[in-house]
């Protein structure tokens, strides 16, 4: 049985009405509109986000309409995010297959990532919980701040681990840490609950990105990223930020601050990889990386009981860690 099985055993029939509503709420009749949503629809995914939202549900209650339609709301505000972001970045692919502002053009997704978002908004405004909708609401201030201070850290010429963790955390955690929190808000569970529940989200998702992070040291044939890819667009991440901190290479901080200003070459970028990996950069990320997981499986150990769901969670939880894409 493969990780992905596993983790999806004891949510097999609540996936699947989560996916039948999510393509309906990704389906409409006017053509052009049509035509750009069933690009979007096709292209499908993994789903972690809305698994871990029905997981920790039916860790703590049973899964109903609520859980349903607070995790359609979630997907499709992510799925939104992800539409405006390929605009930002100039982005020709998403998993493997055209972008739709490249598939049509920049004014068509973005009105597209428009009429996602505002479906977003009304998915979860039938689940009918206010405290749901509201967490919502913010997620979507978070994501687009976290975006924001990412651009102005490119400029900032300041070089910093705790910026690092801040952009991360708004970016990329607080969507984790949202799916767990309405998961338990979904079965009324309990305020502790429901704290524990948002707490292991965010160290999912902190893992999450600094494991995608670190695919941008190494070949695409290996992992199916442009090596370098995040320095060309002006990014710093965590393996080089700490080779950087724990060396005193004038040269190597030279070609950093050429990384953010963007005037640097592709062979320079090759020099930084090969910097950050021979000085420890790797091997920091994943002790990072080590240090959320332990505190995720403190959750895993004492509010989850269900053997099923423990097994389902913990593989979710090494999932994220191991993956590859």
């Amino acid at each position: 049985m493969s990780d992905l099985s596993i983790i999806r055993q004891p949510i097999e029939e609540e996936i699947n009405t989560f996916i039948s509503l999510f393509n309906e709420s990704l389906s409409h009749t006017e053509d052009l509109l049509s035509s750009a949503l069933d690009h979007i629809r096709q292209r499908g995914g993994k789903r972690m986000r809305p698994i871990l939202t029905l997981l920790i549900a039916k860790n703590l209650g049973v899964v109903n309409s609520i859980t349903q339609h607070a995790a359609v709301g979630l997907e499709l505000l992510h799925t939104a995010s992800l539409v405006h972001d390929d605009v930002v970045d100039e982005s020709g692919e998403r998993r493997g297959q055209p972008s739709v502002n490249a598939s049509f053009n920049n004014k068509i997704a973005v009105l597209v990532g428009d009429y996602i978002l505002s479906t977003a908004l009304y998915y979860v405004s039938k689940s009918g919980h206010n405290a749901i909708v509201n967490s919502l609401a913010q997620l979507g201030r978070t994501l687009s701040s976290g975006e924001l201070q990412q651009l102005h850290n490119i400029s900032n010429e300041d070089i910093s681990e705790e910026i690092y963790y801040q952009v991360i955390e708004k970016k990329t955690a607080s969507l984790f840490a949202t799916c767990a929190e309405n998961g338990a808000m979904s079965v009324n569970a309990s305020e502790d609950d429901i704290i524990a529940a948002r707490r292991f989200g965010k160290n999912i998702g902190m893992i999450f990105q600094i494991r995608d992070d670190i695919f941008d040291y190494y070949d695409s044939s290996e992992i199916g990223k442009p090596t370098g890819n995040d320095m060309s667009e002006g990014k710093l991440t965590l393996p080089v930020i700490y080779a950087l901190k724990s060396s005193d290479d004038a040269e190597m901080w030279s070609l950093a601050r050429k990384v953010k200003k963007g005037l640097v070459s592709t062979d320079e970028i090759a020099r930084l990889v090969e910097f950050a990996k021979s000085h420890g950069g790797i091997d920091y990320a994943v002790r990072r990386m080590d240090d959320y997981s332990s505190e995720a499986q403190q959750y895993i150990d004492h509010y989850v009981h269900d053997a099923s769901i423990k097994k389902s969670l913990q593989a979710y939880l090494e999932f994220v860690a191991r993956r590859n894409s």
